[in-house]
């Protein structure tokens, strides 16, 4: 376990300042120091007396408060973390324009640590271009700024500009905290992934499928989304998964309904990582109707297997036949001889890398944590050490960065 930070949550004045709360609790959770400095303008809707308890510090709004401990400077300078949620326009605002005119702002003015800011406002302030600018801003500045999920805002409107959950708002920090920030090297750049078990049907209740959670794929998807990307994900058989910020989710089942969405999506795609677990065989016929025992059991113990088709070897097939320029890299999970397994089966499906783990003893599926290797067709290999998930798929992305993207000039030609 990650040892604990001193982490500030700011909280501005919107609808949304409600979930800073199951965000302080995430983090006290985790074991870390939270303080919570809140505007003026968020104590309208929730009380100081609740921030003070869940965080277990003194909550205070202005630079003239405990002058004596000097703590618009103090708060931080002590800081691990900084994570604003919800972040208004207005907040977004002052920040950008080096305001320090209470404490929140006081408080990144001085702040040397990793900032994180979760936007929420109405869909015309996110757009508005003098929002876009202050947000350009921040990013230069090596400040992290989330985009906002699209939902359900205040009355009924609907749009981008709704706060993420809280459950991401803190994993996505605590990626910062682990990586630095996240970086827009993905600007307009088009992303498919998949992600998840797939399931092949024996009768209408029984299934051939795996252990796969869908976390890495959505994980992936996530940090993509962070850095610029448009992106699409192909999810099969996932836990319980929110969707990436203004990621475009396709639900498929089996094998073969991923492989035609996949393949479909590969001519726009600058890069494609098959994350799916998908399954390697499918039963020759599916019956109509529940099969019974007694009645059906030779069979129930015979289920005779075909095949399915190779989805990451017929994408680079495509590559090959010009039909898609995307850089590609595939998922291999071992539970022996994980490098030399890894390292045949890249030669084998021609990816450009290869994330290679092993799940032995019930390791990665279904767990918050991964490790493993990246592989690369140039005969590179990078140890990913072990880490949650999202802190694994920024790693992973920095490494398809710096193997390089497809450049859009050439592709023009």
């Amino acid at each position: 376990m990650t040892e604990s930070r001193n982490v500030v949550i700011g909280v501005s004045g919107g609808i949304a300042a409600y979930k800073a709360c199951h965000l302080i609790r995430d983090f006290k959770e985790r074991g870390d120091d939270v303080r919570v400095v809140p505007t003026p303008n968020a104590l309208n809707f929730v009380g100081a007396a609740t921030f003070e308890a869940l965080s277990g510090n003194p909550v205070d709004t202005g630079v003239f408060t405990r002058v004596d401990e000097v703590q618009h400077v103090r708060v931080g300078q002590e800081a691990d973390l900084i994570v604003v949620a919800p972040a208004t326009a207005d907040v977004v605002a002052r920040i950008a324009a080096g305001r320090a005119d209470d404490l929140l702002t006081s408080t990144i003015l001085v702040a040397t640590c990793p900032v994180v800011v979760a936007p929420a406002m109405h869909t015309e302030m996110w757009l508005n271009p003098a929002t876009q600018a202050n947000i350009r801003t921040l990013r230069v500045r090596g400040i992290t700024v989330l985009e906002p999920a699209h939902g359900r805002l205040t009355g009924k409107d609907t749009g981008p500009g709704r706060l993420l959950e809280p459950v991401q708002i803190a994993e996505l920090a605590r990626t910062v905290a682990e990586t630095g920030p996240l970086g827009r090297g993905l600007e307009g750049k088009q992303v498919l992934i998949s992600a998840g078990g797939t399931q092949e049907n024996i009768d209408p209740v029984r299934f051939i499928g795996n252990r796969s959670s869908g976390r890495q794929g959505f994980a992936l998807a996530e940090i993509a989304a962070h850095k610029g990307a448009r992106v699409t994900l192909v999810a099969g058989d996932t836990d319980e998964l929110y969707a990436p910020a203004g990621a475009d989710v396709v639900r498929v089942r089996s094998t073969r309904d991923l492989e035609v969405e996949m393949n479909a999506r590969a001519v726009d795609a600058d890069v494609i990582i098959m994350a799916a677990a998908v399954a390697d065989f499918r039963p020759a016929s599916e019956s109509a109707s529940k099969m019974k025992k007694g009645r059906d059991t030779d069979a129930l113990t015979r289920i005779e297997l075909v095949e399915n088709p190779d989805v990451l070897r017929g994408l680079v097939d495509q590559r090959r036949a010009g039909e898609t320029a995307a850089t590609i890299v595939g998922f291999a999970a071992e539970t022996d001889n994980v490098l030399d397994n890894g390292k045949a089966k890249l030669k084998r499906k021609g990816a450009d890398m290869l994330m290679v783990n092993s799940v032995a003893g019930g390791a990665v599926f279904g767990q918050a944590r991964n490790s493993g290797w990246l592989l690369g067709s140039d005969g590179s290999v990078r140890e990913v050490p072990d880490g949650p998930k999202h802190v694994v798929a920024a790693r992973i992305w920095d490494a398809i960065e710096a193997f390089g993207l497809p450049d859009p000039r050439e592709l023009a030609n």
